[in-house]
């Protein structure tokens, strides 16, 4: 009989529980329902044409459709693999990729800290709009925008280059200086939004130590090496491990807006070898070869960038 009022307390705590958690589930209801539309567009989207992989593994002709195409297995990858310029274009992809991944994580923290040491609020403001303003133009305007500048003959950059007495450089269409191109493009249009992140970060550094250093006779840059980067470490560690999942994405829209044929050889990717086997050649199975290709090492990164964030930076998703 003693056992009795634990059981019936058991019960009553059980049944508390059950509340909350309807309860709870009916506040956040509105919440779930505003995901519902993005969660439709992902799948229709996002999931739905992965249908479309099984083309990697036909002989795939638009008029038999998915369903009336031969099956040949892995024919289409070793035909991939046997083309005489995968090789550089696997090799293009990784080094813009990583070429991008080291000056988008370098360039971004040293101007937020720059930005940090402005004291005048409305200069600083002017100048994060200044620097912001390029990442919401699209690579199509910006294309434009670059060719015209970096025009050989007419561009304002070259121009000032015989100014100086230099011969003037084909940033476009030269194969040694069209990735370096391409990656400080990169930087201007995206360096500016980067620094958010990093800013965001240098604000929530207690203001305490910068004045227990300041007491100890550390100048600005002994405070910067000092408190401000190690306040920084832990964001700059998960984003550090989070782009290892870009590692393969080099930037389709730029390359695509700033390349031409002169230029294959260094400026050439995955993305624009699918774009070209698929819409330009009508090689829809190989290029559905390429794209799944790369898809998969994609995910091998990704599942080892958020290993490791949740490793080092104790970052997870759920």
């Amino acid at each position: 009989m003693k056992i009795l009022p634990f059981l019936i307390q058991g019960i009553r705590i059980r049944t508390e529980e059950q509340v909350m958690k309807t309860s709870k589930l009916k506040a956040e209801l509105p919440l779930h329902l505003l995901i519902l539309p993005g969660l439709i567009l992902v799948i229709v989207f996002s999931y739905v044409p992965m249908l479309g992989l099984v083309m990697a593994f036909q002989k795939f002709v638009p008029a038999l459709g998915i369903s009336g195409s031969k099956w040949i297995g892995w024919d289409n990858f070793k035909y991939l693999i046997a083309m005489p310029n995968m090789g550089q274009v696997i090799w293009n992809t990784v080094y813009i990729a990583i070429m991008k991944i080291i000056a988008g994580i370098i360039v971004p923290i040293t101007l937020a800290i720059l930005l940090n040491e402005i004291i005048h609020e409305r200069f600083k403001k002017l100048i994060q709009t200044i620097i912001y303003l390029p990442h919401f133009l699209s690579w199509v305007i910006l294309g434009g925008i670059l060719i015209d500048i970096l025009s050989p003959n007419t561009g304002i950059v070259n121009q000032l280059i015989k100014a100086l007495g230099f011969e003037p450089i084909f940033f476009l269409g030269d194969n040694k200086w069209f990735p370096i191109t391409v990656v400080i493009t990169d930087q201007w249009k995206e360096m500016g939004f980067n620094t958010i992140v990093y800013l965001a970060a240098i604000t929530g550094i207690n203001p305490s130590l910068y004045e227990a250093a300041k007491l100890d006779g550390a100048s600005r840059l002994r405070q910067t090496w000092h408190v401000t980067l190690p306040g920084m470490r832990p964001i700059i560690i998960l984003l550090v491990t989070l782009s290892l999942g870009q590692v393969l994405n080099a930037g389709f829209d730029q390359i695509f807006n700033l390349y031409s044929p002169v230029v294959y050889e260094s400026g050439d990717i995955i993305d624009t070898l699918v774009y070209r086997l698929g819409l330009v050649d009508a090689q829809y199975a190989v290029a559905t070869a390429v794209g799944m290709f790369k898809s998969v090492i994609s995910l091998g990164l990704i599942s080892l960038s958020y290993w490791l964030a949740y490793r080092f930076a104790n970052y997870r998703i759920f």
